[in-house]
């Protein structure tokens, strides 16, 4: 989902009359132009030379900026990249329009092969989690572990607080609702997404709320905004109603790495009754649940995430040593 931004430089955003985009200190981005395709990738560099790759893959109205408080912790131990999936963040939308959570998995499988980088350590939240799941199922050989935080897999019954946003995939929906929240303030915005995802939003800081407020503004001004919102959201809806070997769930059962599942208890847009389903799915997982952590641990409690994840990465190296 949304995100709140560490404070940084600033560097010029690809998209004209854009604000510019926050860099939180340490942090590099670059643009990486593929057939058809613009990504912006936001590295921090791991801390010394030969660590292993990883590739943090955000979800839906979010961006690389999701991954800013969670990097540094684990700069020791990995060589970190994030993504700003097509459409969002800083990435342009795609020549295709191919919003599909086929399309967003496409392209990180394509930055992947193109920049030689796998396998990598495979993060992904919500939309992102889904994304990487699919990732994980279809090229095995990119990915060395999966770690997955209130991934979006399929759910019978959905929460009514999720509700809303899965109303964004019906046609005219997010135009609509565009035109009903044309007078609110990007602040206003900002604060409903935070009351949204945050277990406690009460937690965030001042800055923390003046960046997301800033980033927020940006994407407003971008011309494609609602619409890659809605068509990311109804490539979600669309991927929940198959079935057979392209079923999320049956892609979850397919994935060989060893799998990290974080799930907050008062997620409002992942229920925390799918975590033991999904703890059965991915036949090597390992479960992390964290009562009054919302829709991105990662940025609520993200000391917490890197110290489960530093556990999976020494787990994974000892495997891989015969340890």
């Amino acid at each position: 989902m949304s995100s709140t931004e560490l404070p940084g430089a600033l560097a010029t955003a690809v998209t004209p009359k854009a604000l510019p985009v926050r860099v939180a200190e340490g942090e590099r981005l670059r643009s990486v132009s593929l057939p058809g395709l613009t990504l912006t990738v936001r590295s921090r560099p791991g801390t010394t030379e030969g660590l292993p790759p990883a590739l943090y893959v955000h979800g839906l109205g979010g961006s690389s900026q999701n991954w800013s408080a969670l990097m540094p912790l684990l700069a020791d131990s990995v060589d970190g990249e994030a993504l700003d999936l097509p459409g969002f963040g800083d990435s342009p939308p795609p020549d295709d329009g191919n919003y599909s959570l086929t399309g967003h998995a496409r392209a990180v499988i394509r930055h992947l092969d193109a920049s030689d980088r796998g396998p990598v350590h495979l993060i992904g939240n919500s939309m992102g989690g889904a994304v990487a799941t699919r990732v994980a199922a279809v090229r095995p050989d990119l990915v060395r572990t999966l770690t997955l935080v209130s991934p979006a897999l399929p759910e019978l019954r959905v929460q009514r607080t999720a509700v809303p946003t899965g109303l964004l995939a019906l046609p005219g929906v997010a135009r609509l609702f565009a035109r009903l929240t044309k007078d609110w303030t990007p602040e206003q915005r900002t604060r409903g997404v935070m009351a949204l995802c945050y277990g406690d939003p009460a937690k965030v800081t001042p800055e923390g709320l003046a960046n997301a407020v800033h980033e927020m503004e940006r994407r407003l001004q971008l011309p494609y905004f609602w619409d890659a919102m809605a068509r990311s959201a109804r490539g979600i809806v669309d991927a929940y109603t198959l079935g057979g070997q392209h079923g999320l769930w049956r892609q979850a059962e397919r994935v060989l790495a060893p799998t990290l599942l974080v799930y907050g208890g008062r997620d409002q847009l992942v229920s925390y009754r799918m975590a033991q389903r999904a703890a059965r799915a991915f036949r090597d997982s390992r479960l992390v649940t964290l009562p009054d952590a919302g829709h991105v641990a990662m940025m609520e409690y993200p000391e917490t995430v890197a110290a489960a994840m530093r556990e999976l990465l020494a787990d994974t190296d000892d495997l891989g040593t015969g340890g």
